[in-house]
């Protein structure tokens, strides 16, 4: 119980992974070692609960009268106990009690409860979903406090020094304590002003917010998110570092996430051209505000707390040669801010340029253009089931298809509902998309200027392409989505990392 607390001392975590540590210890998997142990202690509950039911108790009951006072007597005031003695104890009451609040956080926090998988009838739906798991969690303050006082009132008596539970226990809570009480104060100062707040079909939110007074983080990390009425919730940030806001994109897909959006949605309001026609509606959002209509709009939003920024594994992306940014749906958001920091690279960069043109010599624009900032390249990989999800980032896309004049950054979508390329069942659209694509340079599915592909990508493929294009160097393999797909990547990167020469670096996001 008290290795668990460390792998969600997030505060720290971030700092570590940013150290020279991160090179030893796979900070990233935290949450995976943070479940790995809770399984222990279920299955050290189970193993301690059953040693004192079908054998220490047993065997002080039905020992012999002589023998029991002669070794045990003492201990019990010399009248041999029942039962009921051990379960109305201290140490039988915090036990039972600790059983029952751990057994109900743990339930709760399992994928079925937590994701809303289950659908429970009537009152009891309150249980499933990331409020009840948030909350549920909470309790295990109070198990820790039985934890102490089970380890303190001994059944057997001991000096107090021979008590060693407490001595297992402080250094970690109290680790853990001072880290949220820290949160919690800085949490204050993070009251942020929202500046526009969009709903896309597909149920997802898009929230661009106040950046607040010394808010540094890189692309990759997370913050969480907090409406008076609602707990926190997680959140990866789709702004980059150098922009002037905030914003994260939100997919409605349990309880909290679908509170924030219906109060974001009564005021949000379709644009003009759609109001009309409520059935073609693809989006609502919130009027742009100004000096004048500043105060009046903040008034309706919802007040939003945010807490962080806290890291990821995506954090890291600047030390690898090349990227390959995988994303699966709303998986994608973790690596649009990376897109952005590289994007904001690519435009400053050519400012520069053209800087030196004009006033340096040939020897510092020579100098100049040599400095190495981050990746070489990067391949976004955008596999998605639903048309309308590329309206998301449409404005991404589109600025990279515009400045990116090197290739710098290398789009593929991918639409899995739609036949793969060939099929002649996708063979119409295929050809209206092309059409479409080399008439206007705009692509009919996305309505973007990044063409669109069908079915889903072929890994292999895409892997062998990039071993053969980037040898000997280091590929960073970053993947957001589906469990899935979890497996044949780290696969992949193993097999091409034994049998060439360049190195891939396989991490996946946690959430």
């Amino acid at each position: 119980m008290a290795l668990i607390l460390l792998p969600v001392c997030r505060r720290t975590l971030t700092k570590l992974r940013s150290s020279f540590l991160g090179t030893f210890i796979p900070f990233d998997d935290n949450i995976s070692f943070h479940r790995t142990i809770a399984l222990a202690i279920v299955i050290g509950t189970v193993a301690h609960t059953l040693a004192h039911v079908l054998c220490n108790i047993p065997l002080l009951i039905s020992c012999p009268e002589g023998k029991f006072m002669l070794f045990a007597g003492p201990l019990f005031h010399y009248q041999q106990p029942t039962y009921w003695y051990f379960i109305r104890s201290i140490v039988g009451v915090t036990g039972i009690l600790m059983i029952l609040i751990m057994g109900f956080s743990f339930t709760l926090a399992t994928h079925h409860f937590r994701k809303n998988v289950i659908k429970l009838p009537g009152v009891f739906h309150r249980l499933a979903g990331f409020n009840a798991f948030w909350y549920s969690h909470h309790l295990l303050a109070l198990a820790y406090l039985l934890c102490f006082l089970h380890g303190h009132f001994l059944i057997f008596e001991k000096p107090w020094y021979a008590k060693t539970t407490w001595m297992y226990l402080i250094g970690p809570v109290l680790f853990y304590a001072t880290e949220r009480v820290l949160t919690k104060h800085q949490e204050r100062f993070h009251q942020v002003n929202v500046i526009k707040a969009i709903i896309y079909t597909g149920n997802v939110l898009a929230l661009y917010m106040s950046k607040p007074p010394g808010f540094k983080y890189e692309s990759g990390m997370y913050l969480f998110i907090k409406c008076p009425d609602l707990s926190k919730h997680p959140f990866s940030i789709t702004s980059a570092p150098g922009d002037n806001s905030l914003s994260v994109h939100i997919r409605t897909v349990g309880d909290w996430t679908t509170e924030l959006k219906n109060l974001f949605a009564k005021v949000c309001e379709p644009p003009q051209a759609t109001k009309q026609n409520q059935e073609r509606l693809k989006r609502m959002e919130t009027k742009a505000l100004s000096n004048s209509n500043f105060d009046q709009i903040q008034a309706t939003f919802p007040k939003i707390l945010i807490k962080g920024p806290f890291g990821a594994p995506a954090q890291n992306y600047k030390k690898f040669d090349i990227l390959l940014l995988i994303g699966l749906g709303i998986g994608a958001t973790p690596f649009i801010s990376i897109l952005k920091d590289l994007l904001n690279q690519i435009k400053s960069n050519a400012a520069e340029s053209r800087r030196l043109t004009y006033d340096c010599t040939q020897e510092q624009r020579i100098m100049g253009s040599t400095d190495k900032k981050g990746p070489e390249r990067a391949y976004f990989y955008w596999v998605t089931r639903e048309q309308s999800s590329f309206d998301w980032f449409k404005g991404v896309m589109d600025d990279i298809a515009d400045y990116d004049d090197n290739s710098i950054i290398e789009m593929h979508n991918y639409l899995t509902s739609v036949y793969e390329e060939g099929d002649a069942r996708s063979a119409l659209i295929a050809m209206v998309q092309k059409l479409q694509h080399a008439k206007n340079g705009l692509d009919v599915v996305s309505q973007s200027r990044i063409r669109t592909h069908f079915s889903r990508p072929n890994w292999r493929k895409v892997f062998t392409q990039l071993a053969e294009t980037h040898k000997s160097s280091r590929i960073g393999v970053f993947y957001c989505g589906s469990a899935l797909l979890v497996k044949p990547l780290a696969e992949l990167c193993q097999e091409f990392t034994l049998n060439s020469s360049t190195r891939f670096q396989f991490h996946k996001e946690n959430f």
